[in-house]
């Protein structure tokens, strides 16, 4: 089993920054990409950002150019750093990883989630 552990979420002002962090652990052995999703009340979860396991990021357009993902593989760790934060960018925040086992199979694993309030 993999267990991801996010970390890092709190309240902060418009315009302000944090830094999400995730650490994986258990059997981790093939986990291809990490990433981080949010997902607001009354809407569905969405795509933040994800970086494969030689560095290839992704990121959704609505954080491109604020928010910048990086991983520490001897860690074990996935940070997600947000910049320029506004009231839209409030959500639970949750960490995933992704282990590809065969031709056309995935495992998908979660964690808990962290709360990231944006208010003044």
């Amino acid at each position: 089993q993999v267990h991801l552990v996010e970390s890092g979420g709190g309240l902060v002002q418009p315009g302000g920054s944090l830094r999400l962090s995730c650490v994986a652990s258990g059997s981790i052995s093939g986990i291809n990409v990490m990433g981080w999703y949010r997902q607001a009340p009354g809407k569905q979860r969405e795509l933040v950002a994800r970086i494969t396991d030689s560095g290839t990021t992704n990121y959704g357009d609505s954080v491109k150019g604020r928010f910048a993902i990086s991983r520490d593989n001897a860690k074990n760790t996935v940070y997600l750093q947000m910049n320029s934060l506004n009231p839209e960018d409030a959500a639970v925040y949750y960490c995933n990883a992704v282990r590809t086992y065969g031709m056309g199979f995935r495992s998908d694993y979660w964690g808990q989630g962290t709360q990231v309030t944006v208010s003044s």
